[in-house]
């Protein structure tokens, strides 16, 4: 999947300012008509997309499958593509681990992985995130180099407890706790061995 920019989520902005767009049209005060104005950060993901990501026009907007918990969607812009992911019923926690995850793989220069730029709350609840759009190729590749990227990912990672990230995340709508004896550490653990003795058998590591 080569990563055409989706945006570069700057987790540090996760939670910029709001800025009031100002009105393109003249606005008539008739008092015999109700007025109302809709305000651009009703949609926040638009709003972002055509502020800090850069874009003067959306060219399109496309669903993209393959998840359960979360709506997908693809932002075509005059700025390049965006991928963005929405939540109506979990707030942004979940999706600000998912960021902090996706920042610490992008950073160890393994494997591409979608640079997250903003993470924030919908006005009608949830959540949404937006991340650089990555677009795969038809070929699945070496996995072979894949499998010790991979690797090269894992070795670059620290942790006080010697597995997992400094955050808990979420498995589907499940938290993910690391906590030693929970059934997630076990889980890895189990997967990790029985990855590691595979690489050690087939690739001599």
């Amino acid at each position: 999947m080569a990563v055409t920019h989706l945006g570069s989520i700057s987790f540090s902005s996760s939670m910029p300012s709001v800025s009031c767009p100002s009105l393109k049209h003249p606005i008539n005060f008739n008092k015999n008509k109700p007025l109302i104005v809709a305000a651009m950060s009703d949609d926040p993901v638009r709003e972002w997309i055509l502020s800090e990501g850069k874009a003067t026009q959306i060219k399109g907007i496309s669903p993209i499958g393959g998840g359960c918990i979360n709506r997908a969607t693809r932002y075509d812009t005059d700025a390049g593509s965006f991928f963005v992911k929405t939540n109506r019923s979990i707030g942004p926690s979940m999706f600000e681990g998912e960021a902090l995850g996706l920042n610490a793989m992008y950073e160890t220069g393994s494997i591409r992985v979608p640079k997250p730029y903003k993470v924030g709350s919908l006005p009608t609840g949830g959540s949404y995130i937006i991340m650089e759009f990555i677009e795969f190729g038809a070929s699945r590749g070496d996995q072979s180099a894949l499998g010790r990227k991979l690797a090269e990912m894992h070795k670059a990672a620290k942790s006080e407890k010697g597995f997992g990230f400094h955050v808990d995340n979420t498995i589907g709508r499940a938290k993910a706790s690391k906590e030693p004896g929970t059934f997630i550490q076990k889980c890895c653990d189990r997967a990790m061995f029985v990855a590691w003795r595979f690489m050690e058998r087939e690739h001599d590591i």
